[in-house]
């Protein structure tokens, strides 16, 4: 892939539709952008890439819900991302990109059908849920770029409205991308790539901040999902064929 104007633009595009669905629904960066960023950028850079991005939108959103998000739960939940961060890191720096492929495209697939599902865990729920789900978003994140489903199926299991999820999501974002860029690095980008990206991700809080009151929350979560799926799937197909080549 390029490294001028026209990659730019085309990152920057990306950008911005995971930055609206970010800010609209507390999740969905990673789960819309990293099948993509994977194919254009190479799975490592991809992912350090979405590290970056989702954690700016998530300080951006949390700005007006601070106040709505919950320590109880979140520190411990946060504590335990940051514990597994390293291991992620280890792992994608030493295996090969159609496998490392393959493992974002599968992650990516089986964590949306669960979320569609509406998967019940036993195991995802009170103090012992939150620092499981923790534990395997931070390792997901900084593996493959993402970390939110494990934090969604917590929610879920929790039996959180979408009004409850949104600011704790957020502040997941924040953090656990915080120290995946800072275990992982920043992406090695050219200036052109870095401008249009930043724009897209300003472009996209603006635009999902103004769809909040006007797109009713369930529909647009469906909406990411199915998206994610459908590029997880794309992913997956193009790691397996690297593997088998």
């Amino acid at each position: 892939m390029g490294s001028g104007w026209a990659a730019g633009l085309l990152i920057g595009t990306i950008v911005l539709a995971g930055s609206s669905v970010q800010r609209l629904t507390g999740m969905g960066f990673a789960l819309v952008t990293v099948p993509a960023l994977a194919l254009l950028l190479g799975p490592a850079q991809g992912v350090v890439l979405a590290n970056c991005a989702a954690g700016a939108i998530s300080a951006v959103g949390l700005v007006g819900g601070w106040r709505r998000v919950r320590p109880a739960v979140m520190l411990p939940l946060v504590g335990a991302a940051m514990c597994t961060v390293p291991a992620g890191s280890w792992v994608a720096a030493r295996l090969p990109e159609p496998v490392l492929m393959t493992g974002v495209g599968a992650l990516v697939c089986s964590a949306v059908l669960l979320v569609l599902r509406g998967a019940r865990v036993p195991a995802l729920r009170g103090a012992k849920g939150a620092v499981a789900a923790g534990a395997a978003g931070g390792f997901m994140n900084a593996s493959a770029g993402v970390g939110g489903p494990p934090m969604s199926l917590y929610a879920v299991n929790a039996g959180w409205s979408m009004r409850e999820f949104v600011p704790n999501a957020l502040f997941y974002g924040v953090a656990v991308n915080a120290v995946s860029v800072l275990s992982n690095g920043l992406p090695h980008l050219s200036t052109p790539v870095w401008s249009l990206a930043g724009a897209g991700l300003a472009a996209g809080a603006l635009i999902g901040g103004a769809l909040t009151d006007r797109v009713p929350e369930q529909r647009a979560r469906m909406f990411v999902l199915l998206l994610a799926l459908a590029g997880g799937a794309v992913t997956l197909a193009k790691g397996l064929w690297g593997t088998a080549t």
